[in-house]
C-alpha cells in the first residue's frame, strides 16, 4: 500500500505552504485547494511528485489530480499540514474571490441551467425524433404520412416536447428565485406570464413583424401581447428583476405585512418591466437582426457574412433571436424558392454537436458527464442544440467557442459555394435532405467541417488551456498512462 506522507509534505510545500492555503477539501479524485495567492504553486514541481496525475485551476480553485486513493492521500495530507478540511460548498464559495466577474457569470449561469438539464435533454432528444418522423421523406412521403402509427407517436410526442421548451421561460424564472434564494413560487408565476397562451406565441414571427398583434390597451398607451416561448434572456433577465426588486422590497417593508405586499410589489411591476421593457427591446433586436441577415445574404461579399453569421447562429439561439431567422427563410423562399440561409443553421447545429463530441473523447470513461454530453450530442445531430448548449457547451466555454469556429469556416464555404435548400427543413445531420440536390457536395464539404473542426479545436483547447480559465467545476479524467 503507497505511503502519501512523503508526497502529502512535497505538496504543502509546492502549493506555498500552509499560509497560502485558504481552504482545502477533495471529491472523487481531486485535492481542491483555495490559495490566497495562486501564483505561489510551483505547478511544475507539484506534477513531479509521484502520486500527482496532473493539475488545473477552475472556478477559482487550484485543483490537484492524485486519482481513486484520493482520500488516504488527503487524510496524510491533513496530519502533515494541520488543515482541517471543509465542505465543497465552501470551497467554491472561497474560490469565487479568485475568480473574475466573466467567471463568476459563468458560474452563475451553470448553476441557473444545471436543475434545467435532465428536462433539456430530454426534450432535445424528443424533438430531434419529431424532425425526423415530420421531415425525412422516403419515396417521397415523410414517415408520418406513410404511417397513422408514427403520425399518431408525433402527435403525442408534442405534449412533451411544447412542456419542455415552449414553457422553458418558467423553469429558468423558478431556478434564478431559488438560486438566488427568493420567493420559488414568485418565479414559477412570472415565468408563466411569459408564456401564457393568451400571448402570441414567439414563434409567430411573421405576425409580430407585420405589426399583426393584440395589445393591452391602456387607454394613452399599448403594450403588445407577445409571448416568449424557449427564450432564455427575456427570462434570466426578467427573474433577475424580480430577484433584486422582492430582496429590496423585504428590507423597507415591516414584516408583519411582508406576506401580502412583498410578493405584490415585486411581482406585478416585474411582469409589466418584462413585457414593456425587456420583451420590446428584444424584439427590436430581432428585426435589426432580419434586415441585416437579409443584406448580408445578396450582398457582394455574402461569403464573409456566411462567415460572422455562421460564428453567431450559436449564441442568437441563447437569446432566443434566432426565430428571427425563420422569416428571412420563408422570404427567399417566395422569392427565389430556395434559402442559402438554412444550411448555415443546420451546419450550427452540427459544429455544437461536435464539440461535445469532442468533449466525449476527451473525458471519455467519465460517466457522470456522459449522462449528459451523449444524449446532448445526438440531439444536436438532429438539429435541437439547447441541450448540447445549456449542458456542456455554454458550461464550459471553450467547447462553445470551438463549435462557434467550426460553424464560422463551414458557413463561409456553404455560402461561397451557393449552397442552398428547398425550404426549411430538419437541422443538423439530417439537413442534407433538405439539400437542392445539385449543391450536395459542397454542402458535404462544409459538412465535413462543421465535424472535424470543432471535435479539432475542443481537444486542442483543453490540451493547451486555452479558455479553460472559464470551466466551471468540471471533472477531467487523467490521460491514459498516468
Amino acid at each position: 500500500m503507497a505511503d502519501f506522507k512523503k508526497d502529502a509534505k512535497e505538496l504543502l510545500d509546492a502549493i506555498g505552504g500552509k499560509e497560502n492555503v485558504n481552504a482545502v477539501t477533495h471529491c472523487a479524485t481531486r485535492m481542491r485547494f483555495v490559495l490566497d495567492d495562486p501564483s505561489g504553486a510551483d505547478v511544475k514541481r507539484i506534477e513531479d511528485i509521484p502520486s500527482v496525475k496532473g493539475t488545473f485551476t477552475q472556478a477559482g480553485q487550484f485543483q490537484v489530480i492524485i486519482g481513486n486513493r484520493v482520500a488516504d492521500f488527503y487524510n496524510e495530507f491533513s496530519d502533515v499540514s494541520g488543515l482541517e478540511g471543509v465542505s465543497k460548498d465552501d470551497v467554491k464559495s472561497a474560490g469565487a474571490q479568485n475568480m473574475s466577474w466573466i467567471q463568476r457569470l459563468m458560474a452563475a449561469l451553470a448553476e441557473i441551467f444545471t436543475p434545467l438539464i435532465p428536462a433539456i435533454i430530454i426534450g432535445g432528444l424528443i424533438l430531434g425524433f419529431r424532425n425526423i418522423l415530420g421531415e425525412v421523406q422516403f419515396g417521397g412521403a415523410t414517415i408520418v404520412e406513410g404511417s397513422q402509427f408514427w403520425a399518431g407517436v408525433n402527435d403525442f410526442l408534442w405534449l412533451p416536447g411544447e412542456a419542455i421548451f415552449h414553457f422553458l421561460p418558467v423553469g429558468i424564472t423558478w431556478s434564478v428565485t431559488r438560486k438566488m434564494g427568493t420567493t420559488q413560487i414568485l418565479g414559477i408565476v412570472l415565468g408563466i406570464t411569459l408564456v401564457s397562451p393568451q400571448l402570441l406565441n414567439a414563434y409567430g414571427v411573421q405576425e409580430i413583424l407585420a405589426g399583426d398583434v393584440q395589445t393591452w390597451d391602456f387607454g394613452f398607451f399599448q403594450l403588445d401581447k407577445i409571448g416568449y416561448q424557449a427564450q432564455v434572456i427575456p427570462a434570466v433577465m426578467a427573474a433577475f428583476v424580480l430577484v433584486y426588486l422582492e430582496k429590496g422590497l423585504r428590507k423597507v417593508i415591516p414584516e408583519a405585512i411582508s406576506m401580502i405586499f412583498v410578493p405584490l410589489f415585486a411581482l406585478v411591476p416585474t411582469i409589466f418591466i418584462a413585457h414593456a421593457v425587456i420583451g420590446p427591446i428584444g424584439w427590436q433586436l430581432g428585426t435589426w437582426l432580419s434586415q441585416v441577415v437579409n443584406w448580408g445574404l445578396t450582398g457582394s461579399f455574402n461569403w464573409l457574412f456566411g462567415f460572422v453569421f455562421g460564428g453567431l447562429y450559436a449564441p442568437l439561439v441563447i437569446t432566443g433571436l434566432h426565430h428571427m431567422t425563420n422569416a428571412i427563410d420563408l422570404q427567399l423562399v417566395a422569392e427565389y424558392e430556395q434559402t442559402i440561409l438554412w444550411p448555415m443553421i443546420a451546419l450550427s447545429n452540427i459544429a455544437q454537436g461536435s464539440a461535445v463530441l469532442g468533449m466525449i473523447i476527451l473525458h471519455w470513461g467519465d460517466k457522470k458527464e456522459e449522462q449528459v454530453s451523449i444524449p446532448a450530442m445526438i440531439s444536436a445531430y438532429l438539429g435541437v442544440t439547447e441541450p448540447a448548449l445549456f449542458g456542456i457547451n455554454i458550461k464550459y466555454v471553450y467547447p462553445f467557442v470551438a463549435g462557434m469556429i467550426g460553424s464560422a469556416i463551414a458557413g463561409m464555404i456553404s455560402v461561397g459555394m451557393g449552397v442552398a435548400s428547398f425550404n426549411i427543413g430538419v437541422g443538423g445531420l439530417p439537413g442534407i435532405l433538405s439539400i437542392i440536390p445539385q449543391h450536395y457536395i459542397g454542402f458535404i464539404i462544409s459538412m465535413a467541417v462543421a465535424i472535424i473542426v470543432p471535435i479539432v479545436l475542443t481537444i486542442l483547447f483543453e490540451r493547451k488551456g486555452i479558455l479553460t480559465k472559464y470551466e466551471n467545476n468540471h471533472l477531467p479524467i487523467p490521460k491514459l498512462g498516468q
